[in-house]
């Protein structure tokens, strides 16, 4: 793929390094070459065509200076004579000559083993960089920063330069200290600048392919090709472009330093340089790189056809989750409701609806859930429960019912147990998912709300005669939420009759799960839903106080995606990739305000009906240490608490069908519609 690398003013279009000059070229064939490049016919946009056609690296400065010299020429500032020197001559422009030639006499006169010791270190550099993503992002801002400013004072400094160079150099010199001092912002917008970049050289290429010669106009074409497909898939994954340019960025020091090693040794042996200097491409070696650019184009146009695969997975939220023209201030109103089959459970039948409710500031909001009953009603009406989803994700399209399985999405992996005992249940997908953002992750009221109203606009459905006895269930996320749910049923819905809740391995106590994610395999996900969601909900809380400059495209793009998202595979493979690396955050997300907001969204609002909760003990996620602690402080506060506790199960698998909580969870359940006294509690708390 083509890749645009900017080091010491060389911007490489395709391939690798350039060095400052062919050490294997000999002075008479480059003065032919030069002369070759001179006498190309036509003004200076065509000259700079021409060039580009004929050369696969263009220095940047040399390039730059050219142009001037092109422009001057144009509107008559001079003439063809020592400022008209070709790109990749022996000579340079008298603007930027004095520096680059300076440069290269010094790196000529440096002891071949000063060469390769540099270009050791420049090996070791890059393998070290390209297992830290991350801080190879930042080193290539600097660098690129650094490569202005340099360029920009070379040309300052030069006595004798025209007026469109010192403008150049200008800018050159500001850009650098935009670089420097915006760094945040640089590193943010590096994507985008080398998806562009990539789009920008694949036109000039295959406008230059027009000039260049028969023999390679089919490779200019196919790596032109190569380079705008590169640059569009590019522009669609911003954070693994930033991936793969630091990885990249890495190659190309190995390359540099192996080159400098080569260079080096051929010293040592004291190596003519005349004996070896290249012939024109034979047949062969164009056939080869013309097979070569065309395999870049097929691997490029793979990933491209994997984009668009990846990109179609994620759904979008269709019409049903729009907001009505006229919508009631009230909240736990029905709006709409229609009949839903993908993947419910045997013997059951589904809607989806759409209510009111609130978000935590009070401020309308609407929400959607799935209602699901018995294929075959009884002649009662049916006790409800009231189910309170895991974490699916941050987005607006993350919402279970949009999903392809809703129930096990948001890890239901139990609903036929409801249905076979003959109760509803009612699923809020909460606000934001589906509905108009942004969601209330981790955020109590809003999610608490959300559950109460979904129960309302449930007994609403007119299929359905449901009872006044809810109990309330909620895992990880949505353990969270109902703890929330039960704490505000008193004072937000005192009129619904919630006899139970039951949070299972509850996102409790938030400082201590959020503190725990750093450590846990892919808690960067959940660590990027939990800011995205802060940073929404509150004004004192901004993502760029803690999140490193080199990974906020990361993160944002992390908290976009769906955890069903097919993306998503990408978006753990780039947790892997950063792993080893430095911390995505500039300073701990439990500090500050963020660590106040995780505080304050933490449930402790005294719940009047029975409440269990339940813990894996081999739970990564939320630490059973830390859920043991909170449950305590419920103790002493007042609250009553059935606390169970199940060996050998993790985060999710204390969930599934076959867990041993699910039989004393339904046992639990019917326990509460019936009216029975809860037969646990804080004084049979485990002491570890």
């Amino acid at each position: 793929m083509p890749l645009l690398m900017i080091w010491g003013g060389v911007v490489t279009a395709v391939g690798g390094p350039q060095p400052l000059h062919n050490p294997v070229e000999t002075p008479p064939a480059r003065r032919a070459r030069c002369r070759e490049s001179q006498g190309h016919a036509g003004g200076g946009s065509h000259r700079f065509v021409g060039q580009l056609a004929d050369q696969d690296r263009l220095t940047a400065g040399r390039a730059h200076s050219w142009l001037m010299s092109s422009y001057r020429r144009g509107v008559g500032l001079g003439q063809d004579g020592p400022t008209d020197h070709a790109v990749g001559s022996e000579r340079v422009s008298d603007a930027e000559g004095g520096l680059g030639q300076r440069l290269r006499r010094l790196t000529d006169r440096l002891p071949w083993w000063v060469r390769l010791l540099v270009g050791l270190a420049a090996v070791a550099l890059g393998l070290w960089l390209i297992v830290r993503p991350l801080t190879s992002i930042n080193l290539f801002v600097l660098v690129i920063g650094l490569t202005l400013l340099v360029n920009g004072l070379a040309q300052l400094v030069h006595p004798h330069v025209a007026w469109p160079s010192l403008i150049a150099a200008a800018a050159l010199v500001t850009a650098g200290i935009v670089v420097f001092a915006f760094r945040g912002f640089t590193t943010s917008a590096l994507a985008v600048i080398v998806a562009v970049t990539l789009i920008v050289i694949g036109v000039l290429r295959a406008a230059a392919a027009s000039r260049a010669a028969a023999q390679g106009r089919a490779t200019s074409l196919v790596l032109a090709a190569t380079a705008v497909l590169a640059g569009t898939i590019a522009l669609a994954w911003p954070d693994v472009t930033l991936l793969v340019t630091a990885v990249a960025f890495g190659g190309w020091t190995i390359i540099l330093g192996v080159h400098l090693v080569w260079d080096a040794l051929a010293r040592f042996h004291h190596k003519d340089a005349a004996d070896d200097a290249p012939a024109e491409q034979g047949w062969f070696a164009r056939s080869a790189r013309f097979l070569g650019a065309l395999v870049t184009l097929v691997l490029v146009l793979v990933i491209g056809v994997a984009s668009v695969r990846l990109h179609q997975g994620a759904p979008d939220p269709d019409d049903f989750y729009a907001s009505p023209t006229i919508v009631p201030s009230e909240p736990g109103v029905l709006l709409r409701a229609e009949p839903f089959t993908r993947a419910i459970p045997a013997d059951s039948q589904a809607w989806r609806i759409l209510y009111t409710t609130t978000k935590d500031d009070g401020q309308p909001a609407l929400a959607s859930a799935l209602v699901i009953a018995p294929r075959e009603l009884p002649s009662g009406p049916l006790p409800l429960i009231a189910w309170t989803h895991g974490t699916t994700g941050f987005a607006q399209n993350c919402a279970p019912s949009m999903l392809a399985d809703p129930l096990v999405a948001g890890a239901m992996f139990t609903a036929g147990e409801v249905v076979a005992h003959g109760w509803a249940m009612v699923a809020t997908d909460y606000v934001g998912l589906g509905t108009e953002g942004p969601h209330p992750y981790l955020i109590g009221q809003g999610e608490g709300r959300s559950a109460l109203d979904s129960i309302r606009a449930a007994h609403q459905l007119r299929t359905l005669t449901l009872s006044d006895q809810t109990v309330v269930w909620g895992h990880s996320q949505g353990g969270h939420a109902a703890l929330w749910a039960g704490g505000l049923a008193s004072i937000y819905a005192p009129e619904l009759d919630v006899v139970g809740v039951a949070a299972l391995a509850p996102a409790s106590d938030l400082e201590g799960l959020v503190a725990n994610l750093p450590t846990v395999t892919g808690g960067i996900l959940f660590a990027a839903f939990a800011l995205a969601g802060y940073d929404a909900a509150y004004d004192d809380v901004r993502d760029g106080d803690y999140v490193d400059p080199s990974a906020q495209t990361l993160m944002r793009e992390l908290s976009e995606r769906c955890l069903a998202d097919p993306r998503t595979l990408v978006s753990v493979v780039e947790a892997l990739a950063i792993g080893n690396d430095r911390d995505v955050f500039s300073r701990p997300l439990v500090s500050g305000p963020m660590l106040a907001r995780l505080q304050q969204n933490t449930p402790r609002l005294h719940i009047d009906a029975p409440l269990l909760l339940a813990q894996g003990l081999t739970d990564p996620l939320v630490v059973p240490a830390v859920q043991l602690d909170y449950v305590r402080s419920l103790c002493d506060a007042g609250q009553e608490v059935d606390y169970l506790t199940v060996p050998g199960e993790d985060h999710v698998g204390l969930v599934t069908a076959d867990s041993p909580l699910i039989p004393q969870l339904i046992t639990w359940t019917r326990a509460r519609l019936a009216g029975d006294s809860p037969t646990g509690g804080c004084d049979f708390l485990p002491t570890t």
